[in-house]
């Protein structure tokens, strides 16, 4: 570990911090600067933060020697990642104490130590932060520890202020911050009421201090589905206090609605029925030409006609496919079970089989020497498909999108990488959402479904790989995905 602390450099980047956030800028930009300011701090090698949600954790924000992580799912379920999540708020390790694959990627580029904080709201877990080095020599002292342990405050104040985080609006954070919280004690009789509390029973703070809490409580770890006198549902979770006295903390929310289910199935539909309608509406004007004016009609309008068919039906069935993949969302994905395949070849069919008008976009810089990586070969023609599509949609016509690879120690990558509007950092996970797209209503420019990218991260997860978006330097953005070597 390195020598003392650099406060002058943390002083100088929390008045940057604090110059972004009275500036406006808030989430991933603000969380990406104070990782930059930990890193140069600490004297570290590189800096990551995980996000953790229902699903698992996600390492949303990472700079120097682990920016290549960003993205990369993290499995709370694995042992060694359980046992951190369980120890002291700070600790100091080696990275080999982490799940085996993540060891093998840190250790390759030459980092052995790691120290660890975590990041909570209210004695909920909503993400950890992670300071690497490759000198692990002495062991870090208390000034090291009180350092991690002031960031990762930090970074819970930014998701108590809900502004930009999280990324992913669906997990414990969301369920602290946006669920009703009542902290009771013995007699159950109330002593903290959140403002979500307030809108979910509509019972203000100062007439519940003091009064008995106006529905049942379930016992700890367990969940009631209770009816309340106007016909709402309203779902009660509650748990011991760490810390206090035979208090309980009790969260509650509206379920009356089942919100999400719905969302999603009329977004479905939706969605299907505007993508839809160009492609088939297109299809039946020109086949309704040639069927009606056929001798009319000039041999090369006649080949048009017939290649515009054929173009738009291939787009039909493009979406069909991901609207069929999409709905079908527990189904397989990604086909064949994980064997080394030629990435490079792969690709090389994938853009053969591209539409002509999108193949004259591409500049494809591959390199003859790359190794095999291991996956799923077919599904690279569903991954490079989708993220061509999505580079050259958002692209002038007149400029060129760029498919490069490369490998590391334990990684083989692609790049799709375009010159086009770029993402805006807090859109970076949230592309990735189903149905989500940065322009919403009929009045968007940019038309689609907004699948493409959802279902490219489920394709490479499945073959143990991951894909990040990046703002690309001088304006665009790079698309990049990541498997493990074959």
């Amino acid at each position: 570990m390195p020598e003392r602390p650099d406060y002058a450099a943390l002083i100088a980047g929390q008045a940057l911090v604090i110059e972004m956030t009275n500036s406006g800028q808030s989430g991933l930009p603000v969380l990406t600067r104070l990782l930059a300011l930990g890193q140069r701090a600490l004297r570290a090698d590189g800096m990551a933060f995980v996000e953790f949600g229902p699903a698992g954790g996600r390492i949303i924000a990472a700079n120097g020697a682990t920016d290549w992580a960003l993205g990369r799912p993290v499995d709370t379920s694995d042992p060694a990642i359980a046992r951190l999540l369980a120890g002291p708020r700070t600790q100091a390790l080696p990275v080999d104490a982490l799940d085996i694959g993540l060891a093998q990627q840190l250790r390759g580029r030459g980092l052995r130590g790691m120290l660890y904080a975590r990041t909570e709201i209210r004695g909920l877990l909503i993400g950890s932060l992670h300071a690497y080095f490759a000198d692990t020599g002495d062991e870090p002292d208390a000034e090291h520890h009180a350092l991690m342990a002031y960031l990762a405050t930090c970074i819970a104040h930014m998701y108590g202020d809900q502004a930009g985080l999280p990324v992913h609006g669906d997990g414990p954070v969301i369920a602290a911050l946006a669920d009703g919280l009542a902290v009771v004690d013995r007699d159950l009789a109330v002593r903290l009421w959140n403002p979500a509390a307030e809108q979910v029973t509509g019972l203000s703070s100062a007439k519940m201090l003091g009064q008995p809490l106006p529905f049942p409580v379930p016992p700890p770890g367990q969940v009631l589905d209770h009816r309340t006198r106007d016909g709402r549902w309203l779902k009660i979770t509650a748990g011991e206090l760490p810390g206090a006295f035979e208090s309980q903390v009790v969260t509650f929310r509206d379920t009356t609605d089942q919100y999400r289910r719905d969302h999603d199935r009329d977004l479905f539909v939706a969605v299907t029925s505007h993508e839809l309608r160009t492609p088939v509406t297109v299809i039946k004007g020109y086949a309704d030409t040639l069927c009606n004016h056929w001798d009319s009609l000039s041999e090369p309008d006649r080949r048009e006609a017939a290649r515009v068919i054929g173009l738009r039906a291939g787009e039909l069935a493009r979406l069909v496919d991901r609207l069929l993949s999409a709905a079908n969302d527990g189904g397989q994905v990604g086909g064949a079970p994980p064997m080394p395949f030629d990435l490079v070849e792969a690709l090389r069919s994938a853009v053969a089989a591209l539409p002509a008008d999108l193949r004259r976009r591409l500049s494809i810089q591959l390199p003859d020497d790359l190794p095999k990586a291991l996956g799923d070969r077919a599904s690279m023609a569903t991954v490079l498909t989708e993220l061509a599509t999505n580079a050259e949609k958002y692209s002038n016509p007149d400029s060129f999108v760029e498919v490069t690879a490369e490998v590391d120690e334990r990684t083989v990558v692609f790049r799709v990488s375009d010159r086009g509007i770029g993402v805006r950092p807090e859109h970076v996970e949230r592309a990735f959402d189903r149905f989500w797209q940065g322009e919403q209503g009929d009045r968007r420019r940019y038309p689609g479904t907004g699948l493409g990218l959802y279902l490219v991260r489920r394709i490479v997860e499945r073959q143990n790989g991951w894909v990040s978006l990046r703002p690309r330097e001088g304006g665009g953005t790079v698309a990049e995905v990541r498997l493990p070597r074959g």
